[in-house]
Parts: C-alpha cells; structure tokens; sequence
C-alpha cells in the first residue's frame, strides 16, 4: 500500500482549496452553520444552496456519500439523495448531465477510466493535480482537496492458501497462472473485467492471462466472502481500505510492478455549481483531511464488520472531528 505523510496532504488539501477558491473568486461567507469546526475552523453560509449528493453503490461511497450530506446539511444546504448508482458510469453520467452536483470520486479512477490515460502516473500529488487540471478544461468538473486514504484495487487471497501456494505478489500470481494454472482462479466484479487499471490492463503490465474458465463474476460484496473460504476462487478483487481484508485474515498480493495507480478519494463538483456556492470547497477540506486509510478502513468495517448503518458511521466520524 502507499503512504503518505499526513504534513504532505495537509499542503494538498491547503492548495487545492486555494485555487478552487481563487477560480471562483471568492472569498469565504460567515455566518449560518459552522462546519469544518478543529482546524480549518471557518464559519460558512450554504442556506441558498440547493444541492444533489450522489455516490456509487459499494460500502465506502455510501459512507462518503452520507458524510457528504450531513456536512453540507450542516452548513445549511437543501440536499437531494441520489446515493448507491450502480458503478462508475452511472455516478460520473449523472454528474456531467447535472442528475447530480456533486459526488466523491477516486484520482486513479480519473485519470484511467474518465480520462482514458493508459501512461501511468505513480506520484500521488501529481496524479491529483494533472486529473484536477485536465477534468477541469475538458469537462467543467472541479476535484476538491484529496483525502491521503488510498482505496487502490489490490488482488487478495486467504492467507493459508498463500502460505501453500507460495504466491505474495502479483508476480508470483503471474508464475502460478503458468505453473499450476488450476490453482489460479478469481472472483472480480463486472467494473474490474473490463477497466484499462483493473485486470485487462492488470494481465498485460504482468504478462499473464488467466485460463478460461477460471474467472467468476461476483457482486463486491460477495467477494471477501468467496475468497475467505476458498470455493469458487482462490484469489480475489479488493479494495485496500476495505475492513473485511483485516477481519476476514487475507493477504494482499504486493503489486511489484507499481501497476495500480494511486485512488485517492476527492468530492468532484461541477464548475457552475461550485462557482455559485464556492464555500462547498470549505465544508470538505476539513473532512478530506481526517481521511487516511486506517480511518477509511475502520469506516468500512464499521458498516460490512459490525453492521452499523452507513449513516450512523458517518455521523459518527463528523462529530467525533468536531466537523458537526
């Protein structure tokens, strides 16, 4: 996994506010609610705002979904739920289409899916900034301050299963599919089979491919599960902020090859609404901040784990950081 410092994203999160705000041309309202609240500490007004929130439909995004909208209710704003679309082209659609004004997106994500760049960017910072830039100019869409966590996807396996096969990267998976391919099975969702940065592109920067037949398409959901016991496939698609990985005991294949790109999560605007309501830029940088993978990671077990509601998780973490 990649790390970052967290004196590092602070200044990410300090110059991405900067420009966004400086774009608008403006300065910052006071009065109304206080969001933001610890070290941001700024008073902002969105009672005239009128906002539609959006996420996609796996655990992490309804819960930056629900941070999303209860951090902005605080601040004053109307919001409209449009939560839990299904993958990433209905979410990205329905924000260009104005179906809704704002929703957390992933740097990675970006830069290889929406963007269509195959050429790699490793550096998390400028991966940030060259999405941000470009998304920007092509598209009339604004990326806020980046959170440090880093969601990338990873393949897993359960961690005897490892220790038999030998396999603890992704360059071992590559020598197995070759070795003993009847051990290479996996279970993915549909998003990962087709995507340049998920196994299509995964495959090639290895030089492998699996057997036919060895792939099963599952929900994301029923992924962690699949692979824990072992049935229909030995290794799987994850994410690395997911908190079943911990709970659940698998271990992560080290991506040797630096293929999967950085996935920080940024709250993604359209141009005309942030510039109508530049303060939204101030109701997130607090809350991006709080963000590392640990965090995210406890967010996620804390609804697939323990079974709390997305909700309750989020209003849990906005008051326990003072953001509520």
């Amino acid at each position: 996994m990649r790390t970052t410092t967290r004196r590092f994203w602070q200044a990410v999160g300090l110059i991405a506010v900067a420009l966004v705000l400086a774009a608008c041309g403006g300065g910052i309202s006071s009065g109304g609610g206080n969001v933001g609240g610890g070290d941001v500490g700024e008073q902002v007004n969105l009672s005239s705002a009128t906002i539609t929130v959006g996420s996609k439909e796996f655990t992490e995004q309804l819960i930056l979904g629900e941070i999303a909208i209860q951090a902005l209710e605080n601040a004053g704003a109307t919001v409209k739920r449009q939560t839990g679309m299904v993958g990433t082209e209905a979410a990205r659609d329905a924000l260009l289409s104005g179906s809704v004004d704002l929703y957390w997106e992933y740097t990675g994500t970006g830069w290889t899916t929406l963007l269509g760049h195959e050429d790699p960017i490793t550096d998390s910072r400028q991966l940030y900034e060259a999405v941000a830039k470009e998304d920007l100019e092509r598209n009339s869409v604004r990326w806020l301050a980046p959170a440090p966590a880093d969601n990338t996807y990873a393949l897993a396996v359960r961690s005897e299963a490892a220790e038999v096969l030998g396999v603890r990267s992704l360059s071992g998976l590559a020598a197995l599919v070759d070795l003993r391919p009847e051990n290479a099975t996996l279970c993915a969702a549909n998003e990962f089979l087709v995507r340049p940065d998920g196994l299509p592109g995964l495959q090639q920067a290895y030089g492998f491919q699996f057997p036919p037949g060895s792939i099963t398409e599952l929900p994301l959901e029923d992924i962690y599960g699949a692979i824990d016991k072992g049935d229909q496939c030995i290794f799987g698609e994850v994410f690395l902020t997911d908190g079943r990985i911990a709970t659940l005991g698998l271990t992560v294949l080290d991506d040797d090859k630096n293929f999967f790109p950085a996935y920080n999560p940024a709250p993604t605007v359209r141009r005309d609404v942030l510039d109508q309501h530049p303060d939204i830029a101030k109701v997130f940088a607090p809350i991006s901040e709080k963000l590392d993978s640990e965090t995210l990671g406890s967010l996620n077990a804390a609804v697939d784990v323990e079974g709390k509601s997305p909700h309750d998780v989020a209003q849990q973490f906005l008051r326990q950081n003072s953001l509520l």
